[in-house]
């Protein structure tokens, strides 16, 4: 299991990447997860080395990237190529997660019908506007939608593809017309779509299961198999403990002179593309006493969890806070400080580093 962990520093564009600019590593992924949006654009940084968090900023800000809700169901980031047709082949299975809430909040179809209308009707006029002011113009209409409520009535009319991420205006996130962030919509049929997702997961995130693919995705597993098998001919497979994983050709061991360590976001890809994590738990399952997970984020070297971290970020600087499961040596030291530093340097801050005692 531990080369599926180090294969996966391949696939992901941790180590050894070839790929120079966010929107390309967005596309490789296929989506990365987003909620976390800060963070999210770290987890990009953490993979091109060559940029910083504006660099990233200005792809979401021409909507060359965006943000919207297209799996299972959570905030991804997506390549506005991509969008389209992962819409069309996943939104039918993210409503059906969401039935129980929709029920719950009282939301029918024929209310749906009426919020789209309203938003679509309005981002005609004013280009982007913040949640906030969307909420107004339907309380305008009479259509109560706080918290909750809300949130699906804003999600339903992103998984219709009526509209999904636009400029940030200052701190504020704003919604757009999709049909004004994007230059027509892939007229890929399921079937192409479906082999499309399926290779894109396999290539960036192998080695994999047909289950980590299905955890990942929110496709049932039906749907994931059929998608492994319509690409099988462009993957390679390996058996591990009596488990089908399967990985594009090109996926390579990183070469050992070249280990760091990777300081990752919460809910990286890197952790939240499998069903089964176990692979990058070996070294703490390995020690005589399983230490605790302090922080939500965690630290990788050689494609195994030895610790986690947490930040605060403020104006003049950066507060970083970790704790290892091994004592620190000089390698581990420089490691250590070189993430530190490239974690500084993509936010233009410097860090302030503590080790939990």
């Amino acid at each position: 299991m531990t080369n599926i962990a180090s294969l996966r520093l391949s696939s992901q564009q941790l180590a050894g990447t070839k790929i120079l600019n966010a929107a390309e590593m967005v596309s490789w992924f296929g989506a990365i997860q987003g909620q976390e949006y800060a963070q999210t654009k770290w987890g990009l940084g953490l993979r091109l080395p060559n940029l910083d968090d504006s660099d990233i900023e200005k792809k979401l800000a021409d909507g060359t990237i965006l943000r919207t809700h297209l799996l299972r169901p959570t905030w991804h980031f997506v390549h506005s190529h991509d969008i389209s047709w992962i819409l069309d082949l996943t939104a039918a299975s993210v409503h059906a997660s969401n039935a129980y809430m929709y029920k719950k909040l009282e939301l029918d179809h024929k209310l749906f019908g009426k919020c789209n209308h309203i938003i679509e009707r309005i981002l005609n006029k004013q280009i982007e506007m913040t949640r906030d002011e969307i909420n107004k113009e339907l309380k305008k209409n009479k259509i109560q939608a706080e918290g909750h409520r809300l949130s699906y009535i804003m999600m339903y009319a992103e998984l219709e593809g009526i509209i999904c991420s636009g400029a940030k205006r200052g701190s504020q996130f704003t919604y757009a017309l999709l049909s004004k962030r994007i230059s027509g919509r892939n007229p890929n049929s399921k079937d192409a779509a479906l082999a499309e997702l399926s290779k894109r997961y396999y290539q960036s995130r192998g080695p994999a299961t047909v289950k980590d693919f299905s955890t990942w995705s929110g496709l049932n597993i039906s749907i994931c198999r059929k998608g492994t098998e319509m690409i099988g001919s462009m993957l390679e497979k390996m058996v591990g403990e009596g488990v089908d994983y399967y990985f594009a050709p090109e996926t390579h061991l990183p070469k050992s002179e070249s280990s760091q360590i990777y300081l990752l976001p919460i809910y990286d890809e890197f952790i939240m593309g499998y069903k089964d994590r176990s692979a990058i738990f070996e070294f703490r399952n390995s020690l005589k006493k399983n230490p605790s997970i302090n922080y939500d984020s965690m630290i990788i070297l050689e494609g195994q969890i030895i610790g986690s971290w947490r930040r605060q970020i403020g104006k003049k600087g950066i507060e970083l806070q970790y704790d290892l499961f091994r004592p620190m040596n000089p390698k581990l030291t420089s490691l250590f400080n070189e993430a530190t530093r490239r974690f500084g340097d993509f936010h233009g801050l410097s860090c302030q580093v503590k080790r939990t005692e």
